[in-house]
């Protein structure tokens, strides 16, 4: 219970480093924040093209299908690759002064839940003006945004303390990233995969959150409430060990840094 007295009284201190991660990665640029929006657009743009005119993928509403899938994925992917050298960063900062080492990679994660919000403004008035429209499953959203954002902490937890003693990871986390985007059911259907290879499916977390999302915003069904509930807890797991983790880990960060 230390660590929620620790982040309650350096609040101030969160506050302004998801400030700083907001309005730094976009510091410079002419467009600014705006390209929270545009990444994830253009990358829909260049997909919307290639799947369904080139590689003849049939899939009505093939646009809103991928983006219901594509902007959960750039939440998660963006907060962990920030966040695998979000401590490494900071290193001149945590040298100097102590203040909860948890706040920098809860900071990144907090930042990029902000940026997928934002985003989302942009994907339900697509989900709207294309005629796909709402359904009361959509009320289920925040707890799938809940379950994802927690197993995503409990990983930049992990990653972000193993990559100040290892410092390579950073480069293999890009690698994996770019594998698990095809093993997870963004740009097509995940039923379509032999069933020899669902086992893929199964043990990919951002896949059933994906699934999850499609599941109330796309195809306005209801979702696997076992897997949903299954993938809350393993969620909990995931972020409890992580954070173990990174509890042992901090203590020599100052010397590995």
């Amino acid at each position: 219970m230390n660590i929620f007295k620790e982040l309650y009284q350096y609040r101030e201190l969160l506050k302004t480093n998801v400030k700083k991660e907001i309005r730094g990665k976009y510091k410079g640029s002419w467009l600014g924040v705006l390209w929270t929006f545009l990444n994830p657009l253009l990358q829909l743009l260049v997909y919307s093209f290639v799947f369904p005119y080139i590689l003849r993928v049939e899939v009505e509403h093939y646009t809103i299908f991928m983006m219901v899938a594509l902007v959960p994925w750039t939440f998660f992917t963006t907060a962990i690759q920030i966040g695998a050298s979000s401590i490494i960063g900071e290193a001149g900062i945590i040298k100097k002064v102590y203040f909860p080492r948890e706040i920098i990679p809860i900071s990144v994660v907090i930042s990029a839940l902000v940026n997928f919000l934002i985003t989302c403004i942009i994907m339900f008035l697509f989900i709207l003006i294309s005629g796909v429209g709402f359904t009361p499953y959509v009320l289920l959203f925040p707890v799938i945004v809940l379950i994802q954002t927690i197993f995503t902490l409990g990983f930049t937890f992990i990653l972000s303390a193993v990559t100040v003693y290892v410092q390579d990871i950073a480069h293999f986390v890009s690698i994996v990233i770019m594998l698990m985007f095809y093993a997870t059911p963004i740009v097509y259907n995940g039923e379509l995969l032999p069933a020899k290879f669902q086992w893929i499916i199964t043990l990919n977390p951002m896949a059933q959150v994906i699934n999850a999302y499609r599941d109330i915003l796309f195809y306005h069904k209801t979702p696997d409430y076992n897997g949903i509930a299954i993938l809350a807890l393993i969620s909990l797991a995931i972020l409890f060990v992580g954070y173990e983790i990174f509890k042992k880990l901090k203590r020599n960060f100052v010397e590995e840094l």
